[in-house]
C-alpha cells in the first residue's frame, strides 16, 4: 500500500505541475518527502509500467503515455467526450466537411475523434490514433498558441531551427489573437485545415478541433466561414468545460 500511495503522490504532483516541462528527481524527492535514493527506485518501477517518462535532454520526469491509453479505453463514458462529440457533429453538419478532435501528448498531438460527412464525394481522411508533431497543422498550432511559454519553447527547440523560431512565434501570437489557425498542404498536398483550441476550466489546453477540406476551389469567403465556425464551436466547448476567458 505504501508503494501505491507514493506512486500516486508522484502522479498527482506531475499532474499539478504539468505545464512546467516535468520535474527533476531532486524536486520530486523534496516535494514528496522522500530520499533521492528511494525516489529513484520508485521512478524506475513506475517507468517500467509506463506511468512516467524521462526527457532524455533535461532528465526531468513527466507523466507517461499509459494514462492517455487508459483514458481512451474509457472514451465513450467520459464527460469530456459526451460534451464535445455533439458539437463536432453539429460542426460537420454546418460545414459539410470532415471534423477532427486532437489532444496534446508530449511533443505530439493524437487524433482521438473524427466525424465524417458520408455524403461528401471527396473528403480529407486522417486516421484515428495518428500522431502529429505539435508544430504541424492548424489544430496543433492553435494548441501551441495557447500553451505556456516554457512548453512552447521546449517543443519548438525540438523541431525548429533557432533562426526560424522568431517567425514561428509571431505566427503563434497571431493565431492566439484571432482565435484560430489555418494550414495549407502541410501534411497532405492539396488539402487545407482550420483549427481552434479547446481550453478547460483551468485555462489549460485540453485539445483542439479542426476542419479538413480539399483545397481545390476553396475561396477566401469559404475559408472565412470555416474559420468562424471552428472558432465559435471551440468557444462553446471550452465554456462547457468550465473556461470563462
Amino acid at each position: 500500500m505504501q508503494s501505491i500511495d507514493r506512486a500516486m503522490g508522484v502522479v498527482k504532483l506531475l499532474v499539478s505541475r504539468s505545464t512546467e516541462g516535468g520535474l527533476s528527481i531532486s524536486e520530486l524527492a523534496s516535494e514528496c518527502g522522500l530520499p533521492v535514493s528511494s525516489m529513484h527506485r520508485l521512478l524506475k518501477s513506475m517507468a517500467v509500467h509506463g506511468m512516467i517518462q524521462q526527457d532524455v535532454k533535461t532528465k526531468h520526469y513527466d507523466l507517461g503515455d499509459i494514462w492517455l491509453e487508459y483514458g481512451l479505453h474509457m472514451y465513450d463514458t467520459m464527460d469530456y467526450i459526451s460534451t464535445i462529440r455533439p458539437e463536432l457533429v453539429n460542426l460537420m453538419s454546418k460545414t459539410g466537411e470532415s471534423v477532427y478532435l486532437s489532444q496534446p501528448m508530449g511533443n505530439e498531438a493524437l487524433i482521438t475523434e473524427r466525424i465524417d460527412n458520408e455524403n461528401h464525394a471527396i473528403r480529407v481522411f486522417d486516421k484515428l490514433g495518428s500522431r502529429i508533431p505539435l508544430h504541424i497543422g492548424a489544430a496543433n498550432k492553435s494548441m501551441l498558441a495557447n500553451m505556456p511559454n516554457a512548453e512552447v519553447k521546449r517543443i519548438l527547440n525540438t523541431y525548429i531551427d533557432k533562426e526560424q523560431q522568431p517567425a514561428f512565434y509571431e505566427l503563434l501570437e497571431q493565431i492566439k489573437k484571432q482565435g484560430y489557425a489555418i494550414s495549407h498542404s502541410e501534411r497532405t498536398e492539396g488539402t487545407s485545415s482550420v483549427g481552434a483550441s479547446i481550453l478547460n476550466g483551468f485555462g489549460k489546453v485540453q485539445g483542439a478541433l479542426s476542419i479538413g477540406v480539399v483545397s481545390h476551389n476553396l475561396t477566401d469567403e469559404r475559408l472565412a466561414f470555416l474559420a468562424e465556425q471552428a472558432k465559435e464551436t471551440s468557444k462553446r466547448i471550452s465554456s462547457k468545460l468550465g473556461y470563462n476567458g
